[in-house]
């Protein structure tokens, strides 16, 4: 999280803690980093004022720190006071110098085994000492557990509970992380320590395999797949999969107490090093080290000529290194002041906003249904698809360079004019937008606001693909790059494996520590995030359907097959002819992966597979035939319940229920050229011809 100055508004002092800056907001709260006196940190949390003079939820409130004070653990954040001052409630919080859970894994990669063991140990026993205070924490996640040089602490009771009380919520409205609470607080029951042990078992599976052992592509699928489907623990080492399974059980009471599970993962002599040494262990020093210079006293306090204080709070938050030691290419830069961070004024990512679904039993079959928004005429003819990002989505504006509209009502957002589309435009973590002008400077912008933020060097060619953390781009000298969007310094560069074609640029999907590049030669380079070496390569795959889809530890891929192979080394795993033959103007389209899932299109029939981690071949889900022969088919989209097939001819689109085939309607759009899809929140996004439409979605 990077701490953000005070605002106009925000309080300077809250009982004997002068404020320094935001760590972060919530639905409830607002919370600040502060310090005493003594120079002693504080993480301070204030109700909202707008929600102080609701009584219920002031008591809720206050009640949060008598909870949290009633826990006698050393596996919790202290509380250090408690008060109402100017009619809000504060609690302030024992400051923690480390990552939480989920930053750690997205920085590191998944734990080793003993490692997993020691966190689910030190786990264990702190749930058992917040359940002998009576109380259910219930919302244990890797956001609230927070990495120490002593070992991991559960951070935030802001929803515990008695373990004799009844749910706060009911069905539907569940105040918890979708994928980690328990199937009993999805469907609205009594929760009692089961509960935070199956919360437990999720988090667990996720630091061992880096992803949800629950999800889906919203979160309605992501609660469904909790009370009825079956864990997904295909990454999680073996002989840890014996030990979270039962954790996860249906029936809270099959599930193991937390003295049992602490027992089961006993860690071997010395598996608590995570902590005490590697890279995960230099990140906590450093925020350490941040903290205590933060927490020097004004009269000790650093002089001028060193980092600002600003800059000691951002340190302590995230854990950054040093700007600018990023080796050959350098720190990244707008904004020069000092050393102050051109991330540091980055908002967090906002939320998407969902479109609600239409009704199936009110709707006309076979009639197409009113556009949420659009079209309008505001985008170039062909090129890059458009880019969903939470509230905006990102199109190549007609009069050239960048064009946000807003995803609810299509209005213009912001604009970005000096930026080639062309070369490609990508999202880090829903924060930022980043594209490439015509000089090869890379720039980014805050995605919601399109305020710069910063940019590079003026090497750049285009760019690959983006995560949570890291841009990937090619530059002008035929290398690929990996540069982290935060730090601002490059990670690595290795050269290119596919030369550059004047037909296109090569196309590239990332996730699971794993960039996967389709180069225009055909050739398929499947590259380790964390160090650029090649973890495996694929020849001949030819470039129909060039656009790589990634779906858990599988890598699809179209072409005159389509193929599917393990993500993480490349073995191949099952393939499908395509009905082209020998004909090279027909093939697999790109593919969208789903869940357990695959569809795309090949010459004319679209295809819906099922398959399972790992499987050696795929169920044939369903086959619906298209009219005409085209080119590289745009991939299909699959959003609530429809799939969206793109006829080969791209004369129409096709809608369609995704599990039964049930045809919905089709859609034409006016223009020439071929459609473009992209999906998100319960809305399709359709263009054709440089106009833009979006569409709304049946979820059932």
């Amino acid at each position: 999280m990077t701490t953000q100055p005070l605002a106009t508004g925000d309080p300077l002092r809250l009982g004997p803690y002068r404020l320094l800056g935001v760590l972060g907001e919530g639905g409830m709260g607002k919370v600040y980093v502060g310090r005493d006196a003594s120079g002693t940190p504080a993480a301070v949390k204030v109700l909202r004022p707008e929600l102080a003079h609701d009584q219920h939820l002031a008591q809720r409130f206050v009640r949060e720190a008598d909870m949290a004070r009633a826990v006698t653990s050393h596996g919790v954040a202290r509380v250090l006071d408690a008060q109402t001052e100017g009619g809000r409630p504060w609690i302030a919080a024992e400051f923690l110098a480390g990552p939480t859970l989920d930053v750690a894994v997205r920085a590191y990669g998944p734990m080793d085994v003993p490692t997993v063991r020691a966190l689910a140990a030190h786990l264990a026993r702190t749930l058992h000492d917040i359940h002998a205070a009576g109380l259910v924490h219930r919302d244990l996640k890797p956001a609230n557990i927070v990495l120490t040089s002593t070992g991991p602490r559960i951070i935030d009771f802001g929803i515990a509970r008695p373990e004799h009380g009844l749910t706060l919520t009911t069905t539907g409205q569940i105040p918890v992380t979708p994928g980690y609470g328990a199937p009993e607080q999805v469907l609205g029951q009594r929760v009692g320590p089961a509960s935070d042990v199956f919360s437990l078992g999720a988090v667990l599976a996720y630091a061992a395999s880096g992803r949800r052992t629950f999800d889906a592509g919203h979160v309605a699928a992501v609660q469904y797949e909790v009370v009825h489907g079956t864990p997904d623990l295909s990454l999680v080492p073996p002989e840890l999969q014996e030990l979270i399974g039962p954790c996860l059980a249906k029936d809270p009471a099959f599930r193991p107490a937390p003295p049992q599970v602490a027992q089961a993962f006993a860690p071997p002599k010395g598996a608590d090093r995570a902590w005490r040494k590697g890279p995960l262990a230099e990140d906590i020093k450093r925020r350490e080290t941040a903290t205590k210079r933060l927490a020097a006293p004004e009269d000790t306090a650093v002089p001028s000529s060193s980092p600002s204080r600003r800059r000691f709070l951002t340190g302590a938050a995230v854990g950054l290194a040093v700007l600018g030691a990023g080796g050959g290419a350098g720190a990244w830069w707008l904004n020069r002041e000092g050393t102050k961070s051109p991330t540091a004024d980055v908002p967090p990512a906002v939320a998407t906003p969902e479109a609600a679904f239409i009704s199936v039993i009110d709707a006309r079959l076979g009639e197409t249904p009113k556009a949420l928004w659009g079209p309008l005429d505001v985008m170039t003819e062909e090129g890059e698809l458009p880019l969903p990002v939470r509230d905006v989505l990102v199109v190549r504006a007609k009069a050239g360079g960048l064009l946000a509209l807003s995803v609810t009502n299509g209005e213009e957002r912001w604009r970005a004019d000096d930026i080639d589309a062309d070369a490609g435009f990508v999202s880090v973590a829903g924060r930022l937008v980043v594209g490439v002008d015509a000089n090869g400077v890379a720039h980014a912008f805050v995605a919601s606001t399109g305020k710069p933020v910063w940019q590079s060097q003026n090497d750049v060619d285009s760019l690959l693909a983006a995560d949570d953390t890291h841009v990937y781009l090619v530059t002008k000298g035929n290398e690929v790059r990996a540069v982290d969007a935060w730090t601002l310094t490059t990670a690595w560069t290795r050269p290119m494996a596919s030369p550059r074609s004047p037909s296109g640029a090569a196309k590239a999907a990332v996730g699971g520590k794993r960039l996967a590049i389709h180069g225009r030669d055909g050739l398929v380079t499947v590259l380790d995030t964390g160090t650029g070496e090649t973890a495996w390569k694929l020849k001949g795959q030819g470039t129909h359907g060039q656009a790589p889809a990634i779906g858990g530890n599988t890598l699809y891929l179209g072409g005159q097959l389509l193929m599917a192979r393990r993500l993480d080394n490349g073995s191949f795993l099952w393939k499908e002819d395509s009905q082209g033959f020998s004909n090279e103007e027909v093939g697999w389209g790109s593919p969208t992966a789903e869940e357990e899932s695959v569809f795309a299109v090949d010459g004319f029939t679209a295809h819906r597979y099922s398959t399972l981690p790992e499987a050696r071949s795929a169920s044939t889900d369903w086959t619906d035939y298209l009219d005409g022969l085209g080119g590289n088919i745009t991939a299909p989209v699959v959003e609530g319940a429809t799939a969206w097939l793109p006829a080969p001819d791209d004369s129409y689109v096709r809608v369609v229920h995704k599990a039964t085939k049930r045809p919905f309607f089709t859609m034409k759009r006016d223009g020439g050229g071929s459609h473009e899809l992209a999906s998100d929140g319960n809305r399709v996004f359709i263009a054709r011809g440089g106009r833009i439409t979006a569409m709304p979605v049946y979820g059932a």
